[in-house]
């Protein structure tokens, strides 16, 4: 099973320009030098990505969409359409993460949707936010939990801000989730729930290099939450960060 790698960018950081000017700014995350984008709520914007990605383009190995609470079969139907091989579920509703019986449930709808996607020939994967990590069930994490119930094939998109701000060690959590680990969201800011305190890659006090260098191999999508600055900035800037490398 071959995943995504490099360099891509969740668009819901760009959710409010997309709606003025959606071609134009796929356009402009082209001309900042991305190949990739990780197109949110799939379904509602085929029509769109139908057409901009080929024309700019881009590529939509990932994508978000509520697996869990939708039509798998047309969400799937889409993805194959657009090209994306990793469907992932954003957000299972906090208060199941409470206990083991809970996640290992969320563990088994993933695991009936992969095999509904294996026929599609697509994979299925989680993302978390930071409760997933700040419930801690038996000694773990529930996110962990959630990885030893999820079937070989099933992966984790590995939101590292969240992740940092639901209380993990967040490199030490990249090794023990190892291959379960395809993509990781890399954003950066002060660390805390608010998302307008979030700021492009670099300026604020989040130690990216660490988590991109736990999970080498992961595919690298840059999101903002929201932000105080211009979020197409931001997502320029983001850019030229992480392709500039740790040593730049």
């Amino acid at each position: 099973m071959s995943h995504p790698t490099g360099l891509s960018v969740q668009l819901y950081t760009v959710r409010n320009a997309l709606a003025e000017d959606f071609d134009g700014t796929l356009g402009k995350i082209a001309g900042f030098g991305y190949t990739q984008v990780e197109p949110f709520g799939l379904t509602d914007f085929a029509d769109q990505l139908r057409a901009g990605l080929s024309k700019h383009n881009l590529a939509a190995p990932s994508t978000h969409v509520g697996l869990l609470k939708g039509d798998q079969d047309e969400i799937f139907a889409v993805a194959k359409e657009l090209g994306v091989s990793l469907v992932i579920d954003p957000h299972v509703d906090p208060a199941r993460w409470e206990s083991a019986e809970d996640v290992k449930q969320i563990a088994a709808d993933l695991n009936a949707a992969a095999e509904k996607a294996a026929a599609h020939g697509l994979t299925v994967g989680y993302h978390n936010h930071w409760f997933e990590l700040e419930s801690i069930i038996d000694g773990r994490h529930a996110l962990e939990v959630l990885a030893d119930n999820l079937a070989d094939g099933v992966v984790l998109e590995v939101d590292t801000y969240w992740a940092k701000v639901g209380g993990a060690d967040v490199p030490a959590l990249l090794q023990r989730l190892g291959e379960k680990v395809v993509a990781l969201h890399i954003k950066d800011g002060d660390g805390t729930r608010d998302n307008k305190k979030q700021v492009p890659l670099g300026t604020g006090s989040i130690p990216i290099w660490d988590y991109v260098d736990a999970a080498p191999n992961a595919l690298r999508v840059v999101e903002l939450d929201d932000s105080e600055q211009d979020l197409i900035e931001a997502v320029g800037s983001s850019f030229a960060y992480l392709s500039a490398g740790k040593e730049a």
